[in-house]
């Protein structure tokens, strides 16, 4: 008996994968994401600027300083029409 999938959601507020550890958003949680907004791109761009500036904000208060310099690079890059 196989178990289900976890899916591939943030955990707040270390935004690491709750299903695999990997950064957030993780590529399984990047694919599910360019699925789910096929076919509205900008919503998408916005949902994740949202996310962003939340990591941010929590990523600096566990810091104790500036969030990390990539965050751009994480959250948006990958998910830019091409």
């Amino acid at each position: 008996m196989s178990r289900p999938s976890r899916p591939h959601l943030p955990m707040r507020p270390l935004w690491r994968c709750r299903a695999c550890g990997a950064e957030w958003p993780c590529q399984p949680a990047r694919l599910s994401l360019l699925v789910e907004y096929r076919e509205d791109r900008i919503a998408l761009l916005v949902y994740l600027g949202t996310l962003m500036a939340e990591a941010s904000a929590q990523l600096s208060q566990l810091n104790g300083h500036a969030a990390p310099e990539n965050l751009a690079e994480r959250f948006l890059s990958w998910a830019r029409a091409r």
